[in-house]
Parts: C-alpha cells; sequence; structure tokens
C-alpha cells in the first residue's frame, strides 16, 4: 500500500490551494487589466503600466487566498466569498501602497489617505473578479484536486471521514477499561486508513475537524446512508450531539435527501447494520426504541425492513457483527447477544475480527490486530486490506466507525 501519512495529505491539499488560489488571482489581475485596456481605448502602452498597478495586489490576494484555502474556503460557496473579499481587498491596500512606494513617490500621509479611495476607484474591479473567481473557478479546481466534490447518483465510491479531535483521547468508553491513547499514533493511524480507502479507489470528503469533541473522529455515528438518503444520527450520549452538524453540512453538498431523527429518540449510526434491503438495528445503550421507531418509519419509504437487536455486551451493534459483501454476518460470539436473529451468521476467532468495511464486492477492510479472523476471510476467496487504528480501539472504535461510505 502506498504510504498516506497527512504529510502527504497536507501536500495535496497544499497543491489544490496553490492551484486554485493562483488561478484565482491571475484571472482577477487578467480581467482586471482587460477591462481598464479598454477603457483606454486599446492603447497597448497602458498594458505594462496596468500590469504594474495590479502585479503586487495580485501576489498578496494570491498569498491570502492559498492560506484561506488551506482552511477549507473553497468548500462552501459563502467561505468563498468571504475569503475573497478579505484577501481582494487587503490585496489592493497593500498592494497599491508598496506600487507607490517602487515608484520612488515617498509615501506620505496623504498617500495613505488616498489609500482607501482606491477601493471605489480602479481596486473596485479586481475585488469583484476575485470574488466570482473564488466561487467559480477557486471552487472546483480545489475539490477536483482534493477529491471534495458533489457525488452523481450511480458509480460513486465517497469516504467521508473526519480527522482526530486535539482531545481524542478523552473520547468516551463504556464496556472497556480507560487505556492512554497515544494521539501522535492515532494521526498516523488515521492517516494510514485514509490512504487505505483512497488507494482502493474511494473518494475522499473530509468533514471539518471538531476541535473540542473528543469523540468526533467516529463519524459514522453521525450520519447512516440509505442509497440517496442521509439519515441524520440523534446520538445517544449527550456530548456527542454537536458532531452533527458539521456532518449534516456535508451530506447536503454530496446532494443526498436528509432525514432526522430528534429527541426523544436516540440512534448512533454505528448501532445500524445494513444487509441487503434488511436493516438490523441494535437496542443498546446509545439507540433506543424511539430511535427505532422513527427510522423505521423512515426508511420504509424507502423499501428497507428494521430489525431490532439486543446489544448488552459491547457499545454498538457493528462493534459485534457486521457482514462480508456476500450478506453473511460475522461476529465474536462471546459478544453477541443473539446470533440466531441474522440470518447467516459465521463466527470469528478474535474480537477485532468481527469488524469489516466492504470496499468491493471481493475485498474487504480489517484491523491488523485480528490476524486470524484475516486469515479465516482470506480463505473464504476476499482479499483483505489490513489497517492497525490501536488507538481508536482503546476508545471501543473499529474499523467501520472511521467512515461513513456514499455508494
Amino acid at each position: 500500500m502506498t504510504a498516506y501519512t497527512r504529510q502527504t495529505t497536507f501536500a495535496r491539499r497544499t497543491a489544490a490551494a496553490a492551484a486554485s488560489s493562483g488561478a484565482v488571482a491571475v484571472a482577477a489581475l487578467a480581467a482586471s487589466i482587460l477591462l481598464f485596456f479598454g477603457a483606454a481605448g486599446l492603447n497597448p502602452a497602458a498594458l505594462a503600466t496596468l500590469f504594474q498597478y495590479f502585479v503586487y495586489s495580485t501576489i498578496i490576494t494570491f498569498v491570502l487566498l492559498a492560506i484561506f484555502a488551506l482552511v477549507g474556503i473553497y468548500r462552501y460557496w459563502y467561505l468563498a466569498v468571504v475569503g475573497a473579499l478579505i484577501a481582494s481587498v487587503i490585496g489592493s491596500l497593500l498592494g497599491f501602497t508598496i506600487t507607490v512606494a517602487t515608484s520612488g513617490t515617498a509615501v506620505t500621509g496623504d498617500v495613505f489617505a488616498q489609500v482607501p479611495a482606491t477601493l471605489a476607484g480602479p481596486n473596485l474591479g479586481f475585488v469583484i473578479f476575485t470574488v466570482i473567481g473564488a466561487v467559480t473557478l477557486g471552487s472546483v479546481i480545489w475539490k477536483r484536486m482534493v477529491g471534495d466534490r458533489p457525488a452523481s447518483t450511480s458509480d460513486r465510491r465517497i469516504a467521508v471521514v473526519r480527522a482526530p479531535a486535539e482531545n481524542l483521547a478523552d473520547g468516551q468508553v463504556t464496556h472497556v477499561k480507560r487505556k492512554k491513547v497515544d494521539s501522535e499514533l492515532a494521526d498516523a493511524q488515521w492517516d494510514s486508513y485514509v490512504a487505505a480507502m483512497a488507494d482502493n479507489g474511494w473518494d475522499i470528503v473530509e468533514v471539518p475537524t471538531a476541535p473540542a469533541l473528543a469523540d468526533s473522529v467516529f463519524v459514522e455515528d453521525a450520519m447512516v446512508l440509505f442509497g440517496d438518503t442521509a439519515v441524520m444520527a440523534s446520538p445517544g450520549a449527550e456530548s456527542r450531539r454537536g458532531e452533527t452538524d458539521a456532518v449534516r453540512v456535508i451530506a447536503g453538498d454530496l446532494g443526498l435527501s436528509v432525514e432526522q431523527i430528534t429527541l426523544p429518540g436516540t440512534l448512533d449510526g454505528g448501532d445500524v447494520l445494513k444487509v441487503g434491503t434488511t436493516v438490523y438495528v441494535g437496542r443498546g445503550g446509545r439507540t433506543n426504541a424511539e430511535g427505532i421507531r422513527q427510522l423505521r418509519a423512515i426508511v420504509a419509504r424507502l423499501g428497507f425492513t428494521v430489525v431490532a437487536v439486543p446489544v448488552t455486551k459491547v457499545l454498538h451493534l457493528k462493534s459485534a457483527v457486521t457482514a462480508l459483501p456476500d450478506g453473511t454476518v460475522i461476529g465474536y460470539p462471546p459478544l453477541v447477544d443473539d446470533p440466531s436473529i441474522f440470518d447467516r451468521f459465521l463466527a470469528v476467532p478474535e474480537e477485532a475480527g468481527s469488524h469489516v468495511v466492504v470496499l468491493a464486492p471481493d475485498t474487504v477492510l480489517m484491523a491488523t490486530s485480528a490476524p486470524k479472523s484475516i486469515t479465516m476471510i482470506e480463505d473464504l476467496g476476499y482479499r483483505v486490506v489490513g489497517v492497525d487504528i490501536s488507538e481508536f480501539e482503546k476508545l471501543e472504535g473499529c474499523v467501520t466507525c472511521l467512515s461513513v461510505r456514499v455508494r
């Protein structure tokens, strides 16, 4: 597997930021020059003067836009408008000042007094062109380069992920004893997990990081997909209820129809296992009867049948069982309340072996902490992609928790 560290991810984002912001800045420069070139009666001598006037504004605007792009302004049109407006205004004011200074003119108080007035004059066009370019050209280039683009309704393979929060180590644990979490190792493991998805043909869409929400990396709990419908969860843990807002925005950006589980109903995505048109829902500590009732009403309209499953030994249903591409449910028997509920159940020899992410009809992703189970699944004819997620397992996380697959 190709290494895909956060440094690689940052490099890709940096390249996208430079390309998108460079395109916007150059386009704004060209449009501004053409505008005033026309006003000057198409006099070729005016081109050099116009270029000199706008070049410093363009450079400064490019730098600021690139910085803003790294924090995601091109993800949403309104952020692109605000970011471009700030960058172009600052760029215009500083650029004009530098242009005056480099021309040999003393930068006096009178010159400074003229600076703001340029925004109502020659720099106004530059600002407008920058904003238009950011919303259109910049956003398109950014999304194409980072893979953050709307999904089509066919042939889509999108993995929605969310980077670990700064306070990841404070995440909740219920059925295991708390262990020390190595945050740096967790970051590296998350990068490798995302790499495994990308290397196997999945486009990556990142939900903005939530620095104060310790469990937000477990993005699966916030949203469940049923075709083109995203059902937003109602987290059973009160501390996690802020996780769904940003995920809802991503669902909208992907063109999905959004439904919502509402209080007093609670439902975590980790309690939902889809096998064909059957939806097994764990009734446990995080998902209550009202949450199941609401989900049943929503998915019945979509052609799915909900089967409630008791969960008492683990945090979520998918902590105990998941399903292979052929629909066989796999699980570690000591942690499964009632295996007979499932049409086809296959026991695995390790707890972590219960968790698979289906990457393709013949490929699954599994944790390397379950070597015997990996061998067993490979013997069934599947290709297994192994990832180390030890730091997330300390927080009752598994491979399914770290992504939501849109397909």
